[in-house]
């Protein structure tokens, strides 16, 4: 495991987390070796699980979920 766990992070540190790791999978996509992205996969879904499991009740956009998207219409339009 790489990083602290995120269950041990308390809720200022688990944002902190969430907008490096964020700002870096652009970078790290593109130009870090198949370890380091399977590494950041890892990364990414277990501090975004924590925050999942903190906030289940989160607001959700209507424009982020499926009917909300197809009320936009297609892409390009």
């Amino acid at each position: 495991m790489t990083g602290v766990d995120p269950g041990a992070l308390d809720d200022q540190q688990l944002m902190k987390e969430l907008e490096t790791i964020h700002r870096t999978r652009h970078d790290t996509l593109l130009h870090g070796s198949n370890d380091a992205l399977r590494t950041h996969n890892d990364r990414m879904a277990r501090l975004e699980g924590e925050y999942l499991r903190r906030h289940p009740r989160r607001r959700i956009a209507a424009g982020r979920t499926r009917e909300g998207a197809r009320e936009r219409g297609p892409a390009g339009e």
